[in-house]
């Protein structure tokens, strides 16, 4: 296993002074600590004039009145360093934060594609330097190694063949701060005449962990190498992902569609080979300038055909080109992966025809990818039947893409062909309380009734959450401008209610 660990120094002071448009002779930020106005951070210039955090304000203003300052932002910082993870993912999708002030990368198997282990450190630091940041890089074998070589040690890199005997006296030399214990333990140690790692490493387990808590043992071992903790990556690497990348950036859009067609032509044999096809796409777009860009995709069912597919995301780029793009400098890093997959079956190749309606069935599902693209998938809807007999709860919209349409039961009765969402009530008029209307007034306008079929009587659901629902007799009624209404009168008369309504809940 190989780790790469960043550190960023003065991060909290480089990210304000990338937005300056001139930089201070020195810089600070301070924030309220304990009701006083203390440090929290200084840049480069601050530090060789004797200005350090945790030094009052009053002070360092007196030591030097020139000092720039800014009130400290810890919620702007760790947005940071999660972009800045996010940056990361051009070298590896196996990227973390590593606050406050840093990132962890796993680069097993990925250095050679920089050009080795030195190159890819010489490359992160000076990307980073570029876009303002001092920065610092080292790789280990283990994730916490990799971490403490590259903010106490100038060494940059150590072996993966590295013995268990050489990974003690690299670490001996580190200062106990490595451990990066907080309260009583630290402060126990200095106490104890503990400096270096070493100091520890001399000693028995046992007396140790008693003393100083088995946390400190715990992380002697990870920076050892004893123990190898696995990173979190902000993002779970998918295991389909293909890329390319430009020693200049892209800006047309033509050139992005040229790019996403040939990573799909790239993804696809991946997908064929492990007998699944794509539900879901993303595309990411790595600026020059550091910025990240992300499109997705998703595809009513599992498809791995680089033409549909290439359609897909060119379709989506295109929407998003629309509100505004931004490629800025360049994008020189493109990556496209298949986050969701799903088993599909192997493609025809005899000279049979295909089944009755498959071309339809396929003609279909790309109208709804692509329509999905353009709006979202979410909000292209079918409808589906629902096991209620209440008409305005049998029948539900939900997304086109979630599934094949279900059949829909065969219905007794006739329905008509637009449903109200809610029925509207209606002023109606009937010979007798439980007959059919003669007229009725709707939207103002009083119609009157040449022709009738019904009733059909609907119950309300004994189970459900009202009881004291009213039993409906529904009407298909004509009026005289031969418009079609369906009707129906709320409530039994005599035995549920003196007063029936009168709604009407759709249209033929």
């Amino acid at each position: 296993m190989r780790f790469l660990s960043v550190f960023l120094p003065r991060l909290p002071t480089d990210r304000l002074l990338r937005r300056r448009g001139g930089k201070p002779e020195a810089f600070a930020l301070y924030a309220r600590v304990k009701g006083a106005e203390r440090l929290t951070a200084v840049d480069a210039g601050a530090q060789k004039r004797g200005l350090a955090p945790g030094m009052a304000v009053a002070d360092a203003r007196a030591r030097f009145p020139a000092l720039a300052l800014a009130e400290a932002d810890p919620r702007a910082d760790a947005a940071l360093v999660e972009g800045l993870a996010d940056w990361s993912r051009r070298f590896t999708p196996l990227a973390a934060p590593d606050p406050p002030d840093g990132v962890l990368l796993d680069v097993t198997g990925a250095a050679h594609l920089f050009g080795g282990e030195a190159a890819l450190l010489d490359d992160i630091e000076n990307r980073l330097r570029r876009l303002g940041f001092s920065a610092r890089a080292a790789i280990a074998p283990g994730p916490a190694l990799a971490r403490a070589l590259a903010r106490f040690s100038n060494i940059r890199n150590v072996a993966s063949e590295a013995g268990q005997e050489e990974l003690d006296c690299l670490v001996a030399a580190f200062p106990i701060e490595a451990l990066e214990l907080e309260g009583e333990a630290l402060a126990g140690m200095r106490r104890a005449g503990l400096r270096r790692l070493g100091d520890l490493l001399a000693r028995p387990r046992g007396p140790l962990a008693a003393r100083f808590g088995k946390e400190a043992l715990t992380r002697l071992d990870a920076l050892t190498c004893r123990t190898r903790d696995p990173i979190t990556p902000r993002f779970e690497a998918p295991a389909f992902i293909a890329e390319r990348r430009f020693p200049d950036g892209l800006t047309r859009q033509a050139d992005l569609e040229t790019t996403l067609e040939r990573l799909c032509a790239d993804l696809c044999p991946m997908l064929e080979r492990a007998g699944v096809g794509a539900r879901r796409l993303e595309a990411v777009f790595y600026r020059v300038d550091g910025a990240v860009k992300r499109i997705a995709a998703g595809t009513s069912r599992p498809l791995r055909e680089p033409a549909r597919l290439a359609a897909l995301l060119v379709e989506r780029l295109s929407a998003v080109a629309e509100e505004g793009l931004d490629t800025g400098y360049g994008f020189d890093v493109l990556r496209l992966s298949a986050t969701e997959v799903e088993s599909a079956g192997a493609a025809q190749t005899n000279l049979a025809p295909p089944p009755r309606g498959a071309h339809d069935d396929a003609d279909l599902g790309d109208l709804l990818d692509r329509l999905g693209a353009r709006l979202g998938l979410r909000r292209v809807l079918r409808l589906h039947p629902e096991a209620a007999h209440l008409p305005e709860f049998a029948v539900a919209a939900i997304p086109a893409a979630f599934g094949p349409p279900a059949p829909f039961p065969a219905q007794e009765a006739m329905r008509p062909l637009r449903l109200f969402e809610r029925p509207e009530p209606i002023e109606a008029i009937a010979l007798f309380p439980d007959g059919p209307p003669l007229k009725f007034r709707w939207r103002r306008v009083l119609r009157e009734i040449v022709a009738f079929e019904g009733p059909e009587r609907i119950a309300p659901p004994w189970w459900g959450d009202a009881p004291d629902g009213l039993t409906r007799d529904y009407f298909h009624a004509q009026d005289r401008d031969g418009q079609l209404f369906w009707l129906f009168r709320e409530g039994l008369y005599g035995r549920e209610t003196d007063r029936p309504r009168w709604f009407v809940h759709g249209l033929s």
